[in-house]
């Protein structure tokens, strides 16, 4: 009998990626809701969901983590397995524009699809967090046994607090958990706002780019089959205990060899424009080697085969 998996944030770029991955396999069935908000445009989620929407082992419904009695009904019905949380309000800087956005969405939503993982008795509860959660931290290698975590951002402090709630109902309800620190994930179908994809929207249309501190900056671009990879080796672990994860590639990009990497490929040459901003983290990079080690996560694709895959799919985009 073929394995359920209910996934929230359906119709963004891990968790379509995702979905994607597992149906091909055939050995599961997927229940996917989405809000399908417009923090960025929608026409992307929908074309997304249109890829899944092919196989017979899919189901959708447009709904939002707050909707609770949706929610349970889903539940009610679909008797997931496993419960895979992706659905989140995303983006480090818009949190300083729109922060109740993040607390209805990363607190509340969290809470009650947790709730519903709990009363429905799901085998493992899995969800995204974020290298966020190491704020400011000057040990690089990130480590998941970092203690006196203190995020820079409120969406870092909204994943951190996801992981205590999680840790939470093992303690309370015994429910059994896996977070997993997401490292700088892109590829094609990503998400406009990040930004690899805006350079390569703006050196592609002839447009400015902003960058910050002087460019001084790297960051553990991992591509978003690897990370899919991650995600599909914590439903199949057996765990006694609930665990945090770095799922990253473990090899910084700095952020000009980004920068090079898209005007080569787009052959123009970036217009910057540099400007200053205390939100940024210098340089990420997450220690790997408990992934490596419990879940046998192995990250294959190398920043220039995952780029040329993304740059090959871009300039069809649109």
């Amino acid at each position: 009998m073929k394995k359920k998996v209910f996934i929230t944030g359906v119709a963004g770029f891990i968790g379509f990626r995702l979905a994607e991955i597992i149906l091909s396999k055939k050995k599961y069935k997927v229940f996917g809701i989405d809000n399908l908000n417009d923090y960025y445009p929608t026409k992307l989620k929908k074309h997304r969901l249109d890829f899944l929407k092919k196989y017979d082992d899919f189901s959708f419904e447009k709904n939002d983590l707050n909707d609770q009695a949706s929610n349970k009904e889903i539940f009610r019905k679909f008797r997931p397995d496993y419960v895979v949380n992706l659905a989140a309000q995303a983006g480090v800087r818009y949190s300083k524009k729109n922060p109740v956005s993040y607390v209805n969405s990363n607190i509340n939503g969290f809470l009650n699809i947790i709730s519903l993982s709990n009363e429905f008795n799901v085998e493992k509860f899995i969800y995204a967090s974020s290298s966020s959660v190491y704020g400011t931290s000057k040990k690089i290698p990130f480590k998941e046994s970092e203690k006196n975590l203190s995020p820079i951002s409120l969406y870092g402090s909204t994943k951190l607090s996801n992981e205590n709630i999680a840790n939470l109902f093992y303690e309370k309800f015994n429910l059994n958990s896996i977070g997993l620190r997401f490292f700088t994930v892109y590829g094609p179908l990503g998400r406009p706002d990040m930004a690899y994809f805006q350079f390569a929207n703006k050196i592609k249309n002839n447009k400015p780019i902003i960058v910050f501190n002087e460019g001084k900056m790297s960051r553990d671009m991992t591509y978003v089959d690897d990370i899919c990879d991650g995600i599909i080796k914590s439903l199949k672990v057996k765990l006694n205990k609930p665990e945090i994860f770095n799922l990253g590639n473990n090899h910084p990009i700095k952020l000009f060899d980004l920068i090079n990497f898209l005007e080569e490929s787009f052959r123009k040459k970036a217009d910057i424009i540099y400007e200053t901003s205390s939100d940024e983290i210098k340089n990420t990079q997450g220690d790997i080697s408990k992934a490596e080690k419990i879940l046998n996560y192995d990250p294959k694709t190398s920043f220039e085969d995952g780029m040329k895959s993304f740059c090959d799919w871009f300039k069809k985009y649109e």
